[in-house]
C-alpha cells in the first residue's frame, strides 16, 4: 500500500525545503502543498537559474509531475497569478498539471489591510508578520467567516461582498484607513485565471491516487518551530506546520503516513520576532548571515543567525515522528576554527534538556564544542570524503537524535547533493 512520504521544517523555517522538494522529486508521481500561503518562499536553483516559490509546490520543475496545491494552504489570486505567470513565460506552463483544492481559504484585499491594521495596533509587542494577509485569513477561516476557492462558482458576489463589509467595520473599529480600489481589481483579475486550472476536491484525488499506486511527496511550509500549536507561541505562523498538518491540510489519514523527512540547517536562523535561544549578535553571526546568504526569499528581510539548538532540533523531531534527517548549509560553516551546539539550556540556574513552554530571554544555552572542518566541502560528492571533523558532527546529531542524518546538501545547486545509502 502506497504511503504518503512528507517534507518538513524542523526549525523556524529557510531550512531549504524547495530545493530539497526537488532533488527529491525525480521519485514522486505528485507533490502536494498542504498548508501555509505566500509567505512562505521556496527558493531552487538549477542550469543557473534561480527561482522563488511562494504558493506553488516545488514538483512543477519536473514536467510530468502533479502538483496539489491543498485545502490547507490559504491562496492569493493575485500572488498566485504574478508566480504562475512568471513561471509560465520562463517556460513552466502548470495549467495541465497544477490543481488546486476548492477547499483552500482565499486571502482577501482586505486581509492584508487587517494584517497591517492589527500590527500597528500591537506596537512594541508585534509578531513581525509579513503582512501577507495569512493570519487574519487563517483567522476568518477558524471563526467559520472564510471564503474558500470552491466559492468562485457559486453566488461568488455576494459571499464576497458579506465577507468584506465585515472587515470594513473591523477596520473603521481600529480607525485605520485604506485604498482597496487597485488590490481588488487586480484580485478579481487574479479569481478569472485561477479558473484556468483544474479545482478539484482535494482529498477525493489524493486518496485516488494513491489507491492508483502513485508516489506522493507531502510538501510543509515554514518550520516545526513556527507550527500555531507546538512553535515558540505566539511567535508562530497560523497553521500546523508539523507532520500532521500534511493530514489534515491534505485529507489523509494518519496510516497513510510513509517516510517523514526532516530539514534542518547545520546552524540556525530566525526571521522576524520571537525567542532564539542560540542567537549570536557577534562576529559570528554575521559571517553565518553573511556566507549563507540569510536574507528572506520573498520578503527580503535579514534572517538572524546562531549556532544549531539540539534541545529544539529534537524536540521538532519527536512532535514531527522524523524517519530520515536531511542537513543543509553545511558549507557555510567551511572556514570557522570552532563549532558549537546547544546540548542543553540553563534556566533558572537548572539545566533543562526539554523544550520549555515559555522561552524567555533568560535561557542561557549550553554549549558543547567541535573542532571546525576548515575544508571547502562544496567539492565533496561523497560522505566518504569529508573530513573527519565533519563526520564527528553529523554523527554527533545522529547519536543524539537517533535519526540518520540521510542526505547533505553542501550547495544550492541540485548536484550538490550527497545522499548517502
Amino acid at each position: 500500500m502506497k504511503k504518503v512520504d512528507v517534507i518538513l521544517g524542523l526549525q523556524w523555517g529557510d531550512e531549504g525545503k524547495g530545493k530539497v522538494v526537488d532533488v527529491l522529486t525525480p521519485h514522486y508521481q505528485v507533490v502536494a502543498r498542504f498548508q501555509g500561503g505566500p509567505n512562505a518562499g521556496h527558493t531552487l536553483e538549477f542550469n543557473g537559474e534561480k527561482y522563488v516559490l511562494r504558493s506553488i509546490p516545488s514538483g512543477i520543475f519536473q514536467g510530468d509531475k502533479v502538483n496539489v496545491i491543498g485545502n490547507g494552504v490559504v491562496l492569493d489570486p493575485i500572488l498566485f497569478k504574478e508566480e504562475a505567470e512568471a513561471l509560465a513565460r520562463s517556460g513552466h506552463d502548470l495549467t495541465e498539471r497544477l490543481y488546486i483544492s476548492k477547499k483552500a481559504h482565499l486571502i482577501l484585499p482586505t486581509h492584508r489591510v487587517l494584517d497591517a491594521a492589527f500590527e500597528a495596533a500591537k506596537g512594541s509587542s508585534k509578531i513581525g508578520t509579513t503582512g501577507k494577509g495569512i493570519g487574519p485569513t487563517y483567522t476568518d477561516k477558524i471563526s467559520r467567516n472564510g471564503v474558500r476557492v470552491g466559492d468562485i462558482f457559486l453566488d461568488f458576489k455576494k459571499i464576497y461582498e458579506v465577507a468584506k463589509a465585515r472587515h470594513e467595520n473591523i477596520l473603521e473599529s481600529l480607525g485605520y484607513n485604506y485604498d482597496i480600489d487597485e488590490l481588488e481589481r487586480q484580485w478579481f483579475e487574479g479569481i478569472e485565471y485561477l479558473k484556468k486550472f483544474r479545482i478539484i476536491d482535494s482529498e477525493h484525488e489524493i486518496n485516488r491516487f494513491l489507491a492508483e499506486d502513485k508516489a506522493i511527496l507531502a510538501e510543509g511550509a515554514q518550520g516545526t518551530l513556527l507550527d500555531v500549536d507546538f512553535g515558540s507561541y505566539p511567535f508562530v505562523t497560523s497553521s500546523n506546520t508539523i507532520c500532521a498538518g500534511a493530514c489534515t491540510g491534505l485529507g489523509i489519514g494518519p496510516n497513510r503516513i510513509g517516510e517523514v523527512y526532516g530539514i534542518f540547517k547545520a546552524y540556525c536562523t530566525r526571521v522576524g520576532s520571537g525567542p532564539f535561544p542560540t542567537e549570536l549578535f557577534d562576529e559570528t553571526g554575521e559571517a553565518l548571515c553573511r556566507l549563507g546568504h540569510e536574507f528572506g526569499a520573498v520578503t527580503g528581510r535579514k534572517r538572524r543567525c546562531g549556532w544549531l539548538d539540539m534541545v529544539a532540533l529534537k524536540y521538532a523531531i519527536m512532535v514531527d515522528g522524523v524517519t530520515k534527517l536531511i542537513m543543509m548549509k553545511a558549507d557555510v560553516m567551511n572556514d570557522f576554527d570552532t563549532i558549537k551546539v546547544a546540548e542543553a539550556y540553563e534556566i533558572d540556574g537548572r539545566r533543562v534538556t526539554e523544550f520549555p513552554y515559555d522561552i524567555q530571554d533568560d535561557v542561557k544555552p549550553v554549549y558543547r564544542e567541535f573542532k571546525g572542518w576548515k575544508t571547502d566541502l562544496k567539492q565533496v560528492r561523497r560522505y566518504e570524503d569529508f573530513p573527519a571533523e565533519f563526520k564527528t558532527y553529523v554523527e554527533y546529531i545522529e547519536r543524539e537524535t537517533g535519526v540518520p542524518v540521510a542526505i547533505i546538501s553542501v550547495g544550492p545547486d541540485r548536484d550538490e547533493t550527497i545522499v548517502r545509502q
